[in-house]
């Protein structure tokens, strides 16, 4: 079964069950590059595969640049 969440303003559609982590890594970020605020929380790298999704989250997912 599917949930509706926003994912950087846009609504997806992920598994039920789907944690941070996974979503990323099906999108192809690496975790170790980015910043991630879930429903205006900054969410440690520790929790990224211990917080599942729920119907309604909002996720921001923030990637450093590096430049001088």
């Amino acid at each position: 079964m599917a949930v509706q969440i926003t994912l950087n303003g846009r609504t997806e559609a992920v598994e039920d069950g789907t944690t941070v982590l996974r979503l990323l890594e099906s999108k192809g970020i690496n975790p170790a590059r980015v910043a991630v605020e879930l429903n205006r929380r900054i969410l440690r790298r520790e929790e990224y595969d211990d917080t599942p999704l729920s119907p309604g989250d909002a996720l921001e997912v923030v990637t450093f640049v590096g430049g001088g």
